[in-house]
């Protein structure tokens, strides 16, 4: 083989990343990481289904890690090759379409971020500890998958590490056990996710409950002891935002919803399944970071349990995230929506007006106006329904598509079924056409502050 495995690219926005002739129905990963030396140790199963018959398989994995053993359906496999971030593996015999994959990976190393457009993205080192945050490319910094969105999985994720530290993975602890000065943490996540959303997060915290025992959603915190009274009164306002949400989003898909506050600053909070993770510069006692614990909420149900298919779908993410936040200063006393929609209009008006929120471009996908002006197509679209059309498109969105895959199209289709005039216009004009379009008029929409 020698060179490049190539095959046509799953996502244009990431050629490298994906992979095809099989899907991935679960990923048990057993991992150990010392934190002296940042030194992970790994073994990862993938259990797949095969969609054709293939002489070789690729999974994505950075160059960071040394592989050390594979095998397949549990024989060694005849050959693999690990080169450009993809372990190419070839099996002793070819599986039939539609037959049991299994992938067994030992490998280990000193594991880094995957730099790409977007800067650093995957496992990163803290001064005491470790974080994964890894969209939309970073999950293959520290394990063997098949690295797109549209790739979700069922994970049992068991991590060892020394006992003084908290370790945190998605899902349901199921089991602790110290052993020496090791303790393992094993996690398990039951609901299908996507790898970018699989996290660890390594440090010395204390977890503890947040808001009344008896909260439809357990809600926890996993903070450093320094941090925890002005966490206390940051976030305190969060069980009235998961409420909120739960009103207007439909049911909160999962079992639990845990955030991490890091003993070091971050630039920005990070989502991943269950779980969001924000630097000790987003708790100063001050709210400051308010708006930010809101988007990042919403995360869960935009963007981790409905998941886009494609990025350049991105904006059914992060549009539907940031309008979050205009609903949550409507609900707290803070300017309603339209205003704050208005607000963002103006600002953008003074911004270049050349990017199409529905296709943005790889280098443009995290651009803040993607953000702001999928948010605002949200507000457009609040404004020609009414309130409770709005709300009840929403509510039908979270639940047809819970825990699935979705492209735009499927949202704009729904929303078609809550109205009897065209919405081409609307959408033409705020997704697919770079000039920024007006807002309507306000009419029989609440948060008119």
């Amino acid at each position: 083989m020698g060179g490049k495995f190539y095959d046509a690219p799953i996502d244009e926005y990431l050629p490298q990343n994906g992979n095809r002739g099989y899907r991935v129905s679960r990923y048990e990963l057993e991992l150990g990481y010392r934190v002296a030396g940042n030194r992970l140790t790994g073994r990862a199963v993938l259990t797949a289904v095969t969609t054709e018959v293939r002489d070789r398989f690729a999974l994505d994995l950075s160059q960071a890690m040394r592989v050390t053993k594979v095998f397949v359906n549990g024989v060694k496999a005849a050959r693999y090759v690990h080169q450009h971030n993809k372990l190419v593996v070839t099996p002793q015999q070819k599986i039939p379409a539609g037959g049991v994959l299994t992938f067994a990976v030992q490998y280990g190393g000193t594991p880094r971020p995957v730099r790409g457009p977007w800067g650093e993205v995957g496992w990163e080192e803290l001064t005491e500890g470790a974080l994964v945050a890894s969209q939309p490319n970073g999950a293959a910094s520290w394990f063997p998958c098949d690295d797109h969105p549209s790739s979700k999985a069922s994970y049992r994720i068991a991590i060892t590490t020394d006992s003084p530290y908290y370790a945190l993975a998605n899902g349901a602890l199921v089991r602790k056990q110290t052993k020496a000065s090791q303790t393992t943490w094993v996690y398990e996540q039951p609901e299908p996710m996507a790898g970018y959303l699989a996290t660890i997060q390594i440090g010395h915290y204390r977890r503890h409950r947040i808001g009344p025992a008896h909260a439809a959603v357990p809600m926890d915190a996993v903070v450093p002891t320094r941090l925890r009274a002005a966490f206390e009164h940051d976030f305190a306002r969060q069980p009235r935002m998961m409420e909120l949400f739960i009103e207007r989003f439909g049911p909160y898909p999962f079992a639990g919803y845990t955030v991490v506050v890091t003993d070091d600053e971050l630039e920005i909070p990070i989502e991943a399944q269950g779980i969001s993770i924000f630097g000790a510069n987003h708790c100063d006692g001050r709210r400051s970071a308010e708006r930010l614990v809101a988007h990042e909420l919403a995360h869960q149900w935009f963007g981790n349990s409905v998941t886009i298919r494609q990025w350049r779908d991105i904006w059914l993410h992060e549009g539907f995230a940031c309008y979050a936040e205009w609903l949550w200063s409507e609900e707290s006393g803070g300017p309603g929506a339209d205003r704050m929609a208005r607000a963002a209009r103006h600002n953008l008006a003074r911004q270049p007006q050349d990017i199409v929120v529905g296709d943005p471009g790889p280098a443009r996908m995290f651009d803040d106006r993607v953000y702001k002006r999928g948010a605002l197509a949200l507000h457009a679209l609040r404004l020609e329904l009414g309130d409770r059309a709005f709300f009840a498109l929403l509510r039908e969105w979270t639940t047809r598509y819970r825990h699935s895959s979705v492209i735009t199209e499927e949202f704009t289709d729904l929303a078609g079924h809550y109205t009897t005039l065209p919405l081409r216009p609307l959408w033409d004009s705020w997704l697919h056409s770079a000039p920024l379009p007006q807002l309507p008029p306000l009419s029989g929409v609440q948060g008119a502050r």
